[in-house]
């Protein structure tokens, strides 16, 4: 089947077997390693990229489902060498051990934070429930995604407003 879909700001068109995953494409025929399979069944979360401004487990995703969408996977948060301000925040409260995780983590936390831009420790830690990590006790997760909500705040960053624009295009967003 023939796809066309936007990664990162790129478009590409390719042919794909009708049964193959987001996540294979991505990181198979694009390249795009960061998005990691982590148990191909969808309870860990490690593969989490936004399509259309929505986070998704791109092990559950086929890839022809994201034909004509637009995907931004963790590569596609830097801008011009500055992290994204949640990548920034990971990184300054030393929100990982092993970063196994850490990608999907960051992918879910600011789909998160473009629903509620000010979450308390309990609407952090439900927003992330989705995600695992076996290394870290979620800690040092949640004080970063609360410190990236306090960076974001008024100007949420560009992946943050386009998840919002796109919601708000689409009908599911504030």
């Amino acid at each position: 089947m023939r796809i066309t879909v936007t990664v990162d700001g790129t478009t590409y068109t390719d042919e794909v077997e009708p049964r193959q995953l987001l996540v294979h494409y991505l990181r198979e025929r694009l390249g795009k390693v960061g998005t990691v399979v982590g148990c191909d069944t969808s309870n860990c979360g490690a593969c989490t990229v936004h399509l259309d401004g929505h986070s998704v487990k791109s092990c559950s995703v086929l890839a022809v489902q994201a034909d004509g969408g637009e995907v931004t996977t963790i590569e596609g948060l830097a801008r011009d060498g500055t992290l994204h301000p949640v990548q920034q925040a990971f990184h300054d409260n030393h929100a990982l051990q092993c970063g196994f995780c850490t990608p999907g983590m960051i992918m879910q936390s600011i789909d998160l934070l473009a629903d509620n831009p000010d979450p308390d420790e309990r609407a952090v830690r439900e927003g992330l429930e989705g995600n695992l990590c076996r290394c870290t006790g979620y800690q040092n997760i949640v004080r970063a995604v609360r410190d990236a909500a306090g960076h974001m705040r008024g100007g949420a960053g560009p992946e943050a407003e386009q998840v919002r624009e796109t919601r708000n295009v689409v009908g599911g967003g504030n």
